[in-house]
């Protein structure tokens, strides 16, 4: 009786054999030949598994006017020199593209000057451009410039003048796009932004808050612009700063144009130095 019982189990415990990830041990022994470990077969498969599931996720995720995209995974850690895109961690994101106020923005025309439309098309380009990245960001995502460029098919041009246009607007928003917080290019936004602001007596926490940065991320860029600044005006030279600190010239020469802003000794001890070619 015992011994019936447990068959009769057994044929309903079958069924769940016929699945995805058992299939696919199967293809991995029988047609590919890859024999061994049966363990390593199955933690590959569930792998797999895991990955088509993040590439390709269920249809009730996405609401009218969104788009599911892969981008960048957020981090602040620099990337190591000729590290390649695909090296990068990636993220799945569920981006509102297309929203409510977005279509009746289409809908409700008003009449204006000759260039009302275009301006009313740039508008509504840059809200979507900056709608798209608090997005990503929040789900721990980064954008790239080019990633919004294709998303809004737009020219990459075109993105960065977008950029400049909101940023221009919003001196004191960093925005996460994935160039600034890597430090990819030599565009000091994020550095001149927190500096800027500790210069202003906020305090570390909410420049952290504001500018979607790490309190350790902040507190460093505080350091380095202090130790600058204090070895400057002890009338050591750039050169010599390089060398005790470790920092690069480039560094050291952005860290500087934001000092003078905001005290007058740095700022005439640096127009001093530019002034005779030292530095420029």
């Amino acid at each position: 009786m015992k011994g019936s019982y447990l068959n009769r189990q057994d044929h309903f415990a079958s069924i769940n054999k016929r699945s995805f990830r058992n299939s696919l041990i199967h293809l991995l022994e029988n047609d590919y030949k890859i024999l061994g470990s049966r363990r390593v077969l199955e933690i590959l498969s569930d792998d797999i598994e895991g990955l088509i599931k993040e590439y390709y996720p269920p249809h009730e995720r996405l609401q009218a006017g969104m788009i599911c995209w892969v981008t960048t995974k957020k981090t602040l850690r620099k990337p190591s020199y000729g590290k390649r895109t695909e090296d990068y961690e990636t993220v799945i994101v569920y981006l509102p593209l297309v929203t409510e106020d977005h279509i009746k923005s289409r809908i409700f025309i008003r009449e204006g000057d000759r260039n009302s439309y275009y301006k009313r098309c740039k508008s509504r380009d840059i809200e979507t451009l900056i709608r798209l990245i608090r997005s990503a960001w929040k789900q721990n995502g980064m954008l790239c410039q080019a990633e919004l460029a294709v998303l809004l098919n737009r020219s990459l041009r075109t993105i960065r003048l977008y950029l400049s246009e909101y940023e221009a607007l919003h001196p004191e928003e960093a925005l996460p796009l994935k160039g600034y917080l890597l430090d990819q290019g030599s565009r000091p936004t994020h550095k001149g932004i927190i500096l800027t602001l500790y210069e202003q007596g906020i305090d570390p926490t909410e420049i952290s808050n504001r500018t979607n940065h790490t309190l350790e991320s902040v507190d460093s860029y505080i350091k380095k612009y202090n130790r600058v600044k204090e070895l400057y005006r002890s009338d050591m030279s750039r050169e010599k700063i390089k060398k005790v600190t470790g920092m690069g010239l480039k560094l050291i020469d952005q860290l500087l144009r934001i000092a003078v802003h905001f005290h007058a000794d740095i700022k005439e001890k640096w127009h001093d130095t530019t002034t005779s070619g030292i530095a420029k």
